[in-house]
């Protein structure tokens, strides 16, 4: 990626007919109404819209769109309906889901929402469990209540039910109230109608049930009531809320991890080159920071004065840190090494590639599939329907069922209410997308928008990074080939005794080498690290130098470092180090990363699948196939800047 070239990104236009995200260099057409320009995906939509452009273009937003956004303050939407804006949490007026930050931030606490459906799940548990064992004590053997009179255990159930419905449920009839006020019913109309009716209707058999006529009464001058349905339904409903609060939780915790990677100071430098610690959001463009070795950078800019190696794997997945020196280009939140580093500040706060990044994963879990305009279009007349089909079962169970034919219409008619209510129709495409586009952001798998997640399963190439993909993205000691004179113990002892000083990656692969080989390691004395060379210090009264072949010559190495080995080494696109010991070559070290256990597994799952494989590597074609060891796949060679090691 060329970094220089990053810049926010552009909203790609939307179709007004269908709600597809258009490309205008490919669009079936345009049209300019009121002086603004409409792209179309094709040409039905194009004539859909010419016929009557006021059809597509009225604003299906509920609530009121805030004043412009102040610096600090959140703002709110609906993981459902994105169109829907507010400036402070609630519940969404078209389908009842709970308002959610539209910027995740690192200071939110635990979701309001969350503890309060929480608390109100288990006080309604608690009350509910009872009533529902008074129901259905009557039908157990033997009937262990008989003894009591039934009218006595209507108010029993009474007490107990009211406040399951009235505190535990309560949300669940204002949802449906602004659902019915803004026209758009959903859920929760369903379940306020299901467990109004069951609730009144045990109410008034307890209170007066000398009003109702004789089919109705099944136990003398009682009436049997259907306070455990309420109650009941209540809670189960309740039950879902929390799990998908908790689920909506988990999904936004990725995007945080994403947010925590950023720095939170930054080191601000004045004109006499003073140095103040400030807030990161208080850096702007043009100023001058000072990077001190292992912290993170605070913006993505461009690199003054210093040399030092810089840990990119979170945006490249690369294990091995890239060197930087002046005019060099920095991201924010990747991580400095050994070396101080001065820097201007080119884009900051939301304008940073990581920004970027976060705002992309957030809109994308909000983004629409394509398959859910046919569930808006379904639940537009689902609901309407669900009302006619229970008023039809009242109807048919009160005038030919059996009896009691009205009590029994009742409970169907209820039963048509609640269970048609439309929970996995209207939740279960977003909250798939929400739950796949977060784990992927937690796994480091960006999806552009819900478009590109729907078409996926018909994609027939699937294009594979090597390096912390295919590979453990870890390098590792494979080789230790010595000179004449040396051995291979004594070759490693030294080197890994050196790279204990150093916390560059490779110094890693030795020194765990080495501890595999159970070789005891020595102090070093006189140690220096050269950026974009490599290192050297005494060892066992012995110089040691180790690196590539720039600090070779500068330092007058001796030897022999046309080996062909070495060259071999080179093109199969490992990882070189070069050892001396007392300005004598004394070999060299072969690094590689290694191929993932779980990798052939994964290959072999994809063939399965029918999908073809293509291997995308920043190293020729013959390295990259080398390194892969993954016979029979096609290795398409990109070319890119090479990022590996400077030492080798």
């Amino acid at each position: 990626m060329n970094h220089e070239q990053t810049a926010s990104p552009m909203k790609a236009p939307i179709d007004p007919v269908c709600g597809m995200t258009v490309n205008p260099a490919g669009a079936a057409g345009s049209v300019v109404h009121e002086g603004e320009t409409y792209y179309f995906c094709n040409p039905g939509c194009l004539a859909k819209f010419t016929a009557d452009p006021a059809k597509y273009l009225h604003k299906a937003v509920p609530l009121p769109l805030p004043p412009p956004h102040e610096k600090g303050k959140a703002l709110y939407t609906c993981p459902m309906h994105p169109e829907v804006i507010s400036d402070r949490s609630g519940s969404c007026p078209k389908c009842g889901m709970a308002l959610e930050p539209k910027e995740p931030s690192l200071a939110e606490g635990r979701n309001p929402e969350l503890t309060d459906m929480t608390r109100r799940f288990w006080v309604g548990l608690a009350l509910a469990l009872p009533v529902f064992g008074l129901a259905m004590a009557s039908m157990l053997p033997g009937r262990p209540l008989h003894f009591l009179d039934m009218r006595v255990l209507n108010w029993v159930q009474l007490l107990l039910t009211a406040p399951v419905v009235f505190w535990c449920g309560w949300p669940f009839f204002q949802r449906a109230w602004v659902s019915i006020q803004q026209g758009s019913p959903n859920m929760f109309t369903l379940i306020a109608l299901g467990v109004g009716s069951a609730f009144l209707f045990s109410f008034a058999a307890t209170v007066a049930p000398a009003l109702f006529p004789e089919g109705f009464r099944t136990h003398g001058e009682a009436v049997e009531p259907y306070f455990d349905t309420a109650a009941m339904v209540t809670v189960l409903v309740l039950l879902g809320q929390v799990l998908e609060l908790r689920v909506r939780g988990q999904t936004s915790a990725a995007i945080k991890k994403l947010l925590a990677l950023a720095p939170r100071q930054a080191h601000l430098l004045d004109n006499d080159g003073q140095q103040h610690d400030v807030p990161v959001e208080r850096v702007q463009p043009g100023q001058r920071l000072r990077i001190l070795p292992g912290e993170k950078i605070s913006a993505d800019g461009t690199v003054l004065e210093g040399h030092s190696s810089v840990d990119e794997s979170m945006i490249s997945g690369e294990p091995i840190p890239v060197e930087k020196g002046r005019g060099d280009k920095l991201l924010s939140g990747t991580v400095n090494g050994t070396g101080a580093l001065q820097m201007k500040a080119d884009r900051v706060g939301a304008d940073t590639l990581l920004s970027q990044i976060v705002h992309m994963v957030g809109e994308a879990q909000r983004s629409r599939a394509p398959v859910e305009r046919l569930v808006n279009q379904v639940s537009r007349f689902f609901v309407p329907a669900v009302l006619l089909v229970a008023l039809a079962a009242f109807l048919v169970w009160g005038k030919w069922g059996p009896e009691p034919r009205w009590a029994l219409a009742v409970v169907n008619a209820v039963a048509v209410l609640i269970i048609a209510c439309p929970c996995a129709l209207g939740l279960a495409t977003p909250m798939a997308i929400m739950v796949g586009m977060g784990r992927g952001a937690e796994n480091g798998v960006l999806i552009r928008d819900a478009e590109a997640l729907e078409v996926l399963h018909r994609a027939e190439i699937l294009a594979i990074d090597k390096t912390g993909t295919l590979t453990e993205g870890k390098p590792r000691l494979e080789t230790v080939v010595p000179a004449p004179g040396f051995s291979e113990n004594e070759l490693l002892r030294l080197a890994a005794s050196l790279e204990r000083n150093s916390e560059h990656p490779l110094a890693s692969a030795l020194i765990n080498g080495a501890e595999s080989r159970r070789l005891a390691l020595t102090p070093v004395t006189d140690f220096q690290s050269i950026t974009g060379q490599g290192v050297m210090g005494v060892v066992s009264q012995r110089r040691v130098i180790l690196g590539n072949a720039k600090l070779f010559q500068i330092q007058g190495v001796q030897g022999n470092l046309s080996d062909p080995q070495i060259d071999a080494t080179r093109g199969q696109g490992k990882t070189l180090l070069l050892c001396a010991v007392d300005a004598q070559f004394a070999g060299f070290f072969v690094v590689a990363d290694q191929i993932r256990h779980s990798t052939p597994d994964a290959i072999r799952l994809l063939h399965d699948e029918a999908i073809r494989i293509v291997l995308v590597s920043g190293d020729n074609r013959a390295s990259a196939e080398a390194e892969s060891k993954i016979p029979g796949e096609m290795c398409l060679t990109s070319y890119l800047q090479r990022r590996s090691s400077s030492r080798s």
